[in-house]
């Protein structure tokens, strides 16, 4: 684990989802229902993605492949000086491994620690890409800035 001060520079990131699903697209309620990898089931997260590309391709594998209905995406920009953290994948065992039992209790101890803002963790479907978990609690949360809702646009040579 390597614990960071403040980002040095401003960092851009992506969410993607369904504006007339059950939750927004910047809520965390889906984390409250269930748990992730890297969060416990009642924790208020919010995850992203450091690359627009990378929140596509997890989309699609939560989708499993299906064209997902409707969905916008936003950019949000996390500040200079915002808290956050790196997890360390080579310390912790079986990160990526289908019940990710190490990952998710790293991740509570993180949240609810509350040592940053966000928690940059590696893409199990892009390993050389990076996800965000962001602590809704967390006071830097404020911070965080959104952009506009924009929908999404999907290459249908995605699911020929």
């Amino acid at each position: 684990m390597t614990t960071h001060r403040g980002l040095p520079n401003p960092m851009t990131a992506y969410r993607i989802g369904d504006p007339n699903g059950d939750f927004p697209i910047w809520d965390a309620g889906g984390a409250r229902l269930a748990s992730g990898r890297w969060h416990q089931a009642g924790a208020e997260v919010i995850y992203a993605s450091q690359n627009y590309s990378t929140a596509m391709l997890e989309k699609l594998v939560h989708y499993q492949g299906a064209l997902p209905p409707n969905q916008h995406f936003l950019q949000i920009t996390f500040p200079t000086g915002l808290s956050y953290e790196v997890a360390n994948t080579d310390l912790i065992d079986n990160w990526a491994g289908p019940t990710s039992d190490t990952a998710r209790q790293f991740g509570r101890t993180w949240y609810e620690a509350a040592r940053s803002a966000i928690l940059q963790v590696p893409s199990v479907v892009a390993r050389m890409e990076y996800n965000l978990v962001i602590n809704t609690r967390h006071p830097d949360f404020a911070r965080i800035q959104i952009g506009l809702e924009t929908p999404v646009w999907w290459d249908k040579r995605l699911f020929a």
